[in-house]
């Protein structure tokens, strides 16, 4: 299949320098694929997602009639990154996790950062993330965000922009780890004569931090994934984690408070669990600290975990360094915790609680992305250039009712990458949200997950509106 008629619309392709001109690290695989029949790639594309449906890595979409469970769309034409460039992705981003954690500990403790006028009080204490039952505390080794997945983008001039922050649950790592094992298996010389660096460690550094994490009187933890169960649309990734990893999967209802310890219930009796990687949000773990209604988690978990008996990842409390509001203020946060300025800078934000910036955004709403501060998932925003004039009205509404809650942002014009569209290659939208793991060190997981908006002229990659994955690779180039 040749790209005779692919057309890069003054975008930024991640494939191609030019017309015809791949970028030195992607040479190998444009030949590769230039070298195939287009029945070939499609034999190839099939073949992926047969596999996909064999390891069972699906989604759920919730309000789908037509079943719970879809594959998580894959492209097999993979990003790829190169390694130098690469290094600076991952300097930024460990610059960006260290203040973050320094921040959240900061806040709920001696709020220095506050006293030195950096941050205004009321935006923390107002934002829906904060977590006044975790003030005075600091967890084990004073970390936080034991993971992150971060939002990056790629403007027109080749410049990477941190979207967001993701510090409660990030999802996605298990579709980085699977999609790598099917890249291998459709274009092993490729992916072998590439110098592609590798990302199958993941499952055991992230079983080192949450062994790190456990109480210093506990030689051989007890760990488990806490899931808030089968319908939960990440559950594959719950139960692949737990599996790779070779921990418990636990539910809500499998945990009770026994002698001041957490303690699941097995057909042996009660066993003591010493950490878990949670994957439910704060508001549902505990429903004596946070809502009573939660039928999630575990009444007196906080108790539990706030005397230091139990560990969890990542720590109650740190969804308010990803709130969108708080977002606007990460530059500061750096230079105040580090001395630096920032290696990978934000999008240029408007903070609608300012007065002068709600001003200038209710004039542009046509030209802006409006977020609201605790959404995720695509949902919350208005894509103002793609929007009708009603939906703008009710934006403009919404944020003169609640200028807290929203931010907004220049449209960018995200790269691309060419992708399989049925049986012609096209350019699609990209974002990449790489995996931060924060324990004795802090590492960064190569590449991470690709995100591909799948419909023509789509700059909205989550999965649940019609997005889909690559595999990423970074690659060494030979000196």
């Amino acid at each position: 299949m040749d790209f005779t008629n692919y057309q890069l619309d003054n975008f930024y392709d991640e494939l191609f320098e030019s017309l015809g001109k791949p970028r030195p690290g992607s040479k190998l695989l444009i030949e590769r694929l230039e070298s195939l029949s287009g029945e070939s790639i499609l034999a190839k594309q099939k073949a992926a997602e047969t596999m996909l449906l064999q390891m069972g890595i699906t989604f759920a979409v919730y309000g789908n009639e037509e079943g719970a469970e879809k594959i998580f769309p894959f492209d097999i034409i993979p990003r790829i990154i190169d390694g130098a460039e690469w290094d600076r992705i991952e300097a930024g981003l460990k610059q960006r996790i260290f203040a973050l954690n320094a921040f959240i500990d900061d806040i709920y403790n001696g709020r220095r950062i506050v006293k030195d006028r950096v941050i205004p009080e009321d935006v923390i204490l107002s934002s829906k993330t904060y977590r006044k039952e975790c003030e005075g505390f600091s967890p084990p080794h004073n970390i936080w965000c034991h993971v992150t997945g971060t939002d990056l983008v790629r403007d027109s001039d080749g410049t990477y922009y941190v979207l967001e922050d993701n510090l409660r649950c990030p999802s996605g790592v298990s579709y980085v780890l699977e999609n790598r094992q099917i890249l291998k298996r459709t274009f092993p010389q490729v992916f072998e004569a590439s110098n592609v660096r590798a990302v199958d460690d993941y499952p055991n550094l992230l079983l080192d931090i949450l062994e790190y994490l456990a109480p210093e009187s506990v030689s051989a933890p007890t760990i488990g994934v806490l899931t808030p169960g089968t319908y939960n649309s990440a559950y594959f990734e719950h139960s692949f984690l737990a599996r790779q990893m070779g921990v418990e999967l636990l539910e809500g209802q499998d945990l009770i408070v026994h002698n001041g310890f957490i303690h699941m219930q097995t057909t042996k009796g009660l066993q003591q669990v010493d950490v878990l990687y949670r994957r439910i949000d704060d508001d549902f773990i505990d429903p004596l600290a946070f809502r009573p209604d939660s039928m999630l988690g575990v009444p007196g978990l906080m108790e539990i975990y706030k005397s230091g008996k139990l560990a969890m990842a990542n720590a109650p409390g740190t969804g308010v360094a990803d709130d969108k509001v708080i977002y606007a203020y990460v530059p500061k946060i750096i230079k105040y915790y580090t001395g630096e300025e920032p290696i990978l800078p934000n999008v240029p934000t408007y903070v609608c609680a300012e007065q002068k910036e709600r001003a200038y955004v209710l004039e542009n709403l046509d030209k802006l992305v409006v977020k609201a501060a605790n959404e995720s998932g695509g949902y919350g925003m208005l894509v103002g250039p793609h929007a009708s004039q009603a939906e703008r009205k009710k934006f403009a509404q919404l944020i003169r009712e609640n200028p807290r809650n929203y931010m907004a942002q220049p449209t960018l014009a995200l790269s691309r990458v060419p992708s399989l569209i049925e049986d012609t290659i096209e350019g699609r939208h990209v974002d990449l949200r790489p995996y931060i793991l924060y324990g004795k060190e802090i590492y960064v997981l190569p590449g991470g997950l690709t995100r591909v908006a799948l419909r023509k002229g789509s700059l909205v990659v989550n999965s649940s509106q019609g997005g889909g994955s690559k595999d990423t690779w970074v690659v060494d180039r030979p000196e």
